[in-house]
């Protein structure tokens, strides 16, 4: 009977063991939403300038935040490329400020084609700031392949519309 509980212990020590003392992070993000609601306000951050509470223009609001794609493809067009290029300098003036890059597909191609096409827009854009500066750290992906269409429809205009990566800015 002690032969038992030794060997319980033995096996209980040794799965302890092998647990990591702390947790290994993910190498990819996980899939969370943003709604805006948890920003923290610091002082001279908060939207205001101090003086009466004139509003402070968002230095993002300008820019456009959806690129788009040609069918079956992830390259970034030309057209597109000087957008891509001014959020990198904005990332890179704005060194808090981080964005997530949600790719996603029109709903020609199975589910899982669609996914891995959305991922390669969102990690084509990603590569494009990176090469401009921009951290690793302040850049996470994620692919929504066809599940969230902008347009509802089977026109060729609606698969434009949803062959995209919008970029949502995170704090």
């Amino acid at each position: 009977m002690s032969y038992y509980k030794i060997f319980a212990v033995a096996v209980l020590g040794a799965l302890l063991a092998g647990c990591p003392a702390t947790p290994v992070p993910d190498p990819e993000p996980t899939d969370t939403t943003y709604d805006g609601s948890d920003s923290a306000s610091t002082d001279g951050m908060d939207g205001f300038d101090g003086q009466g509470g004139t509003a402070i223009e968002d230095p993002f609001e300008q820019l456009g935040t959806v690129i788009y794609f040609d069918f079956d493809s992830s390259e970034v067009r030309a057209a597109d490329q000087d957008l891509v290029a001014a959020h990198a300098i904005q990332l890179n003036e704005n060194s808090y400020t981080s964005v997530r890059l949600e790719g996603h597909a029109d709903e020609r191609g199975s589910r899982e084609y669609n996914i891995g096409l959305g991922e390669r827009r969102a990690q084509a854009v990603r590569q494009m700031l990176m090469i401009q500066g921009v951290t690793a750290s302040q850049i996470q992906t994620v692919s929504f392949g066809e599940e969230r269409p902008d347009a509802m429809g089977s026109s060729e205009s609606d698969y434009a519309r949803n062959r995209r990566v919008e970029i949502r800015f995170t704090d």
